[in-house]
C-alpha cells in the first residue's frame, strides 16, 4: 500500500483544524506498521481514510498499484478492528465471525466451514454458540480479529485493539497478534499511543505529531537514532541534553556512572528509586542539564547529594 500526499482538515464553527498535512507513506506486502502518537495527533483519521470511513480533501491511496481514493468501504480489500470491537450483541460468536460471509451470500456449508477454521486460528474452539457478553475482554478480541480476517484482507486496519485490556492481558495479546500476523502473511496498520507495544510488534514504526510523520523507521531505528527532538521524548523518555551547541539524545540505559575512564562528566546524585528490579538515579550536571540513568541488577552505593562521575556510551544528535 502506498499513501500518497494525503491531506485532511475539520471545519466547525469555531474554525477549520489541519488534522493530516501531507501524509506519505510505503508499505510493503506482509508488513507490520504501526502509527504511533498521542491522542489527536490525526493516526485514527489516517486510518479511517484508508478504510474508506473518510475522505481526505487530497491524496490517493494505492493498494497492489491500483488507486482505491474513490472506492466505498465494502468494494476496498480492507478491513478494519475498532477499539471496542463492534460485535453484534444479538449474534454468537460464530454468527459474528460470519457475517461478511452472509453478506456476499456464501454457501453456508462453506461458511460454516470458514469460521470454525476462523474458531481454531484464535484459539477459540467450543465458543460458537456463546454470546459476547458471555466473553472476557480478550475472548471478545479475538472474536473480532477472526470476523475481520475471515474475508481475507489484503490489510488489517487496528484501532487501539488493546487498549481496554488489563496489562496482563495486553502483552499476552501482543504476542497472539504478532503470530497471527506472521502465519497469515497479512499486512497489519495499527494504531497505538502506547511506546512499548509499537516497539514489540512492529516491522516499521510511524510517528505521527500534529498531522505529520516524525519519523518512519524499524524500531531500532526510532528508538536508538531519534531524529527529532518529539520522537526521542516521546519513543522510550530519552534525555535531551545539550553539548558543545548540539542537542543529543541519550538513552537512560546508555548513562554509565564510575564505569571507566570515559566518565569525565561530574554530576550530583538527585534522586534515586527502584522499579520493578530497575534503579533510576536522576543526576544533575555541573552546568545544571539533569539526566537519567537505568540500571536492572545493579545498585550503586550513592546518596542523595553526592558527587560522582559519569559518560555515556551512545549519544544520538537530533534536530
Amino acid at each position: 500500500m502506498e499513501l500518497v500526499n494525503i491531506t485532511k482538515t475539520f471545519h466547525s464553527a469555531q474554525g477549520q483544524t489541519e488534522v493530516l498535512k501531507g501524509i506519505n507513506l510505503t508499505i510493503e506486502d506482509g508488513e507490520f506498521v504501526t502509527l504511533l502518537g498521542a491522542s489527536g495527533c490525526g493516526k485514527t483519521t489516517l486510518l479511517r481514510i484508508i478504510a474508506g470511513l473518510e475522505e481526505a480533501d487530497t491524496g490517493s491511496i494505492i493498494l497492489d498499484g491500483k488507486d482505491i481514493t474513490a472506492l466505498e468501504p465494502y468494494k476496498r480489500d480492507v478491513n478494519m478492528i475498532f477499539q471496542n470491537y463492534a460485535l453484534f450483541p444479538h449474534m454468537t460468536v460464530e454468527e459474528n465471525i460470519g457475517y461478511g460471509l452472509k453478506l456476499k451470500k456464501v454457501p453456508k456449508a462453506i461458511q460454516h466451514k470458514k469460521v470454525e477454521e476462523m474458531l481454531a486460528l484464535v484459539q477459540l474452539e467450543g465458543y460458537g454458540k456463546r454470546y459476547p457478553d458471555k466473553l472476557s475482554g480478550g475472548q471478545k478480541q479475538r472474536v473480532a480479529i477472526a470476523r475481520a480476517l475471515i474475508n481475507e484482507p489484503k490489510v488489517l486496519l487496528l484501532d487501539e485493539p488493546l487498549g481496554a485490556l488489563d496489562l496482563k492481558l495486553r502483552r499476552q495479546m501482543q504476542l497472539e497478534l504478532k503470530r497471527l500476523q506472521r502465519k497469515l502473511g497479512i499486512t497489519f496498520i495499527y494504531i497505538t499511543h502506547d511506546q512499548e507495544e509499537a516497539i514489540n510488534m512492529s516491522d516499521k514504526i510511524a510517528v505521527m505529531h500534529e498531522g505529520v510523520f516524525e519519523q518512519v523507521g524499524t524500531p531500532n531505528e526510532v528508538y536508538y537514532e531519534p531524529k527529532t527532538s518529539y520522537v526521542a521524548s516521546f519513543v522510550g523518555d530519552a534525555n535531551l541534553l545539550r553539548i558543545d551547541g548540539e542537542l543529543y539524545a541519550l538513552r537512560a540505559e546508555d548513562i554509565q556512572i564510575q564505569e571507566g575512564s570515559h566518565c569525565t562528566h561530574k554530576a550530583k546524585v538527585l534522586e534515586k528509586s527502584f522499579a520493578g528490579g530497575q534503579l533510576r538515579i536522576l543526576l544533575e550536571l555541573s552546568d545544571g542539564q539533569q539526566v537519567t540513568a537505568s540500571r536492572f541488577g545493579i545498585d550503586y552505593d550513592l546518596k542523595e547529594g553526592e558527587v560522582t562521575q559519569i559518560g555515556w556510551s551512545r549519544a544520538q544528535k537530533i534536530k
